[in-house]
């Protein structure tokens, strides 16, 4: 039976907490206090601005990598594939070791293998050993991603937490636009070599501080046992799903994704009858905020994460644009997006954030509605003021939808809810894509664009706009219906962390 913590225990500890390290909480100073929150926003800034950079960054470097190495296209894919399938597998199993063994540790054992395998990668020699390196990356990246926005949560109070996820939000919108660019940059003066070893300076910087200056663990599950059979489980259905995405609409691709459903059956009846689960599904049947919230983010980036490929393809194509100028239009986004999310975010802390992620989701539907007219004449403000607009609908959602995701949650849950929503992302991000391929193979065939199928390229794209605007509509009504963010004492997972805070 779980003991029921109090609210000012849960005021106090999710304040602040050594509990995982000396299993006794003892307030500290608000200086110890404000510096501890300093550094743990300051090192998850850090992290979060090197691996989403990482991932867009490498994309514009696959031709140069596909000439170096001789790569076919299948291979290609994979230096891409391989880094998010190997994210995916390990996000919820090492936030629940983050919840056992420690986030910090955890963290910092993430950052250590990712600045080894970003170095690893400036030497490698043949095509193989990029793409194991990528799986090491990816599987470093998931430590990463699956304590950071833990460890916030769990040192920021709720009246701090969504403007201090918001600041963190924007440094990894800030990496993802910022990629691109300053990626095709370095390849095409310093090799693609300088992207990854630009990781190793900022990821030391990274452990220099954890190791020098943050003192707390937050391991609130400490002495529970490992569901390491779950966790194989739930990887080979993680695996079958996005790579079933990514080879959409070919039958091994729907085989695929009919294996990974089944496997996801498999592993919700497995959860379901074991003392200590790597995914408590408790938190998905009995917390209909957190279910909702999660869906609300995988309907989001399926609807959206597409966009910028589709547009880029536009107005290259069909609008006859250089890399660069596209690039320069296409920023426009991001741009909004870090400029709005550090403010929505702070917003969720005085305003129901399910309101805010609401109206943000209701801004992306609109500015994905107007996309479905574009043509061969559209002009180029008309582009440019939509992409205003869904970087403002994109901010508004994320930090809000964030907060509320590990605020519906117990302190012991952080590191799972924190790998839920990362999984959220990936498996959304892929969803978009094999959705766009998808309706290219169905409307344009496997030809290369020329002037003569421009009309079908365009088809392609209202089609796509479409189906993201009706996702948008869903997510919406999910987003709406998912109630008030409830406090996380009045949850109770039964069967989870008896020893929590012990």
């Amino acid at each position: 039976m779980v003991k029921k913590i109090s609210e000012s225990e849960l005021s106090s500890e999710n304040t602040f907490s050594y509990s995982g390290v000396s299993g006794i909480c003892q307030k500290p100073s608000a200086s110890a206090l404000n510096t501890e929150k300093q550094i743990v926003l300051m090192i998850a800034i850090l992290a979060g601005f090197i691996t989403p950079f990482d991932g867009s960054a490498v994309n514009i470097a696959l031709p140069t990598l596909g000439a170096e190495f001789r790569m076919n296209a299948i291979y290609l894919s994979w230096v891409a594939t391989a880094y998010l399938l190997s994210s995916a597998v390990f996000l919820v199993p090492f936030g629940k070791i983050a919840d056992i063994y420690g986030r910090k540790k955890v963290f910092l054992y993430g950052i250590t293998v990712f600045v080894l395998a970003s170095l690893s990668m400036t030497m490698v020699g043949s095509t193989e050993m990029l793409i194991v390196v990528r799986v090491v990356q990816g599987l470093g990246s998931a430590m990463i991603f699956g304590t950071g926005i833990a460890m916030i949560t769990s040192v920021y109070p709720p009246g701090e937490r969504g403007k201090a996820l918001g600041i963190y939000i924007t440094a990894v919108y800030i990496g993802l636009s910022t990629g691109p660019f300053l990626g095709g940059m370095m390849t095409q003066h310093l090799g693609w070599r300088s992207i990854f070893l630009v990781n190793v300076p900022i990821g030391l910087a990274a452990i220099l501080l954890i190791i020098w200056k943050l003192k707390g663990d937050w391991a609130e599950c400490r002495g529970e046992k490992f569901d390491l059979r779950g966790s194989v489980i739930y990887g080979m259905a993680i695996v079958s799903l996005m790579y079933g995405f990514s080879v959409l609409p070919d039958i091994k691709g729907a085989s695929l994704i009919a294996v990974g459903i089944i496997g996801t059956i498999i592993f919700i009846r497995y959860e379901m009858r074991i003392p200590s689960p790597v995914l408590d599904i408790s938190l998905l049947t009995n917390n209909r905020v957190f279910a909702l919230s999660n869906l609300s983010a995988l309907i989001n980036y399926s609807a959206t994460y597409a966009v910028t490929f589709l547009l880029s393809l536009d107005l290259q194509y069909t609008k006859g644009f250089t890399p660069e100028h596209a690039g320069f239009i296409l920023i426009a986004q991001p741009v909004f997006q870090a400029m709005v999310s550090p403010l929505a975010g702070k917003l969720s802390d005085s305003i129901e954030p399910r309101l805010i992620a609401s109206a943000g989701m209701a801004l992306t539907a609109i500015g994905l509605f107007f996309l479905t007219f574009l043509s061969e004449t559209t002009h180029i403000w008309y582009m440019t003021g939509i992409l205003v607009v869904l970087g403002i609908g994109f901010g508004l959602f994320s930090s809000p939808n964030t907060n509320v995701i590990m605020s519906s949650v117990d302190k012991r849950f952080y590191g799972v809810a924190s790998g839920m929503n990362g999984t959220m992302r990936l498996l959304g991000q892929m969803l978009s894509m094999g959705i766009a391929m998808m309706i290219f193979a169905v409307v344009t065939g496997p030809v290369e664009i020329t002037p003569e199928y421009h009309a079908q390229f365009t088809t392609s794209l209202h089609y796509a706009f479409m189906l993201f605007t009706i996702f948008c509509i869903v997510g919406l009504f999910a987003s709406l219906v998912r109630g008030k963010t409830i406090p996380p004492d009045h949850f109770q997972a039964p069967g989870s962390c008896q020893n929590a805070g012990r």
